[in-house]
């Protein structure tokens, strides 16, 4: 059962209040089209730590404004390159866990291929993996 009929059906009143416009206030008022995103980036190395968090901010920013929700932020540091990117061995990664709406993914990644100071880019959905315990070995 998706998650719209479960809805329908433990809402009597759903249908007197509008039917699926209702459906869709609801669906957008509980975030049930929001997914969690990782994101990581990397920028240029000539920039200095305040440069980079500020590149930070302006990013975090651009996803509360679209009604995202940042989960977590870290910055990985400069790390060398296996091989030449741009004509550069380096670069300042950075790692952006956030929440949002599918469509925004794209706007995202258009705005970070856009700015100059990000050299590589990748953004994928965080999927949770759920491990059971091994069982135990009797001897």
């Amino acid at each position: 059962m998706s998650k719209a009929e479960s809805i329908r059906r433990n809402s009597p009143g759903l249908e007197a209040r509008g039917g699926f416009l209702a459906l869709q206030n609801a669906i957008k008022k509980n975030n049930w089209y929001m997914r969690t995103y990782e994101s990581v980036i990397i920028v240029k190395p000539q920039l200095s730590d305040g440069e980079v968090g500020e590149f930070v901010t302006k990013a975090k920013d651009l996803i509360t404004k679209n009604g995202g929700e940042v989960v977590s932020e870290e910055k990985l540091g400069r790390r060398k390159f296996t091989h030449e990117v741009n004509h550069v061995r380096d670069g300042f990664y950075l790692y952006l866990k956030f929440k949002a709406e599918p469509k925004f993914v794209k706007v995202f990644e258009d705005a970070l291929k856009l700015n100059e100071k990000v050299l590589r880019s990748m953004t994928m959905n965080s999927v949770e993996v759920k491990v059971k315990p091994a069982p135990a070995v009797a001897k």
